[in-house]
């Protein structure tokens, strides 16, 4: 089934692009900054997210991967 149409799937899609998204930022700062509008700037959005609301990002990731280790 296509992540789109599964609620968990995009859930989890999704954490894993703003996680990844904010894990490269901290690294190579210039690869996200030059494009902050456009398709690619999606990308930005989600490393943006990823810095500033970490503490809630931590926690759903947590929750998501409890919840993928026992109840799947």
């Amino acid at each position: 089934m296509v992540a789109i149409f599964n609620f968990e799937s995009m859930v989890t899609l999704i954490l894993l692009s703003i996680c990844t998204c904010a894990y490269i930022r901290s690294f190579f700062p210039s690869l996200l900054d030059k494009h902050k509008t456009g398709f690619l700037g999606i990308f930005w959005k989600f490393a943006r997210v990823g810095e500033r609301l970490s503490p809630y990002v931590s926690l759903a990731c947590i929750i998501l991967g409890l919840k993928i280790m026992f109840f799947s």
